[in-house]
């Protein structure tokens, strides 16, 4: 007889939102990593698309709206040690965004920043990484 264990996955989506050279990050405001900048995003629910996620996410972390079509998916990041909280897979997307749009936080971000590529902070998970294919990707 075999005992099988199932590991616990969850599924969730981030935005890279780019405009005129600028990358919108979020000051998280819970742990792992509170203090720290992340890309804005979060959990896919039950019922939802990633891409769906992502446009959601964006909206309720820095009042950032953009259309899911206007979203192009830049990859999966699936590492099984991406997050000390467990196994956490993302779908990630890169969005576009005019110039001068303005973002505030909201929900988890302690708050929520328009950072030049060039001059970036220390970010949180894997977003470095994650960033990186994205600029490489336009």
């Amino acid at each position: 007889m075999t005992t099988e264990s199932f590991e616990t996955i969850r599924y969730t989506a981030d935005v890279i939102a780019i405009s005129d050279g600028r990358v919108l990050l979020i000051e998280r405001g819970w742990d792992p990593y509170e203090g720290h900048w992340a890309l804005p995003g979060g959990h896919v629910d039950e019922g939802e698309t990633s891409r769906a996620a992502a446009v959601r996410e964006l909206a309720e972390e820095t009042g950032v709206q953009v259309a899911a079509a206007d979203l192009r998916q830049i990859g999966v990041w699936d590492q099984p040690d991406r997050d000390p909280r467990g196994r956490y897979i993302t779908a990630a997307y890169l969005a576009i965004v005019p110039a001068n749009t303005p973002a505030v936080a909201g929900d988890d971000a302690r708050s929520a920043r328009w950072w030049p590529l060039s001059a970036l902070p220390q970010l949180a998970f894997d977003h470095a990484d994650i960033l990186h294919a994205a600029i490489h990707a336009q």
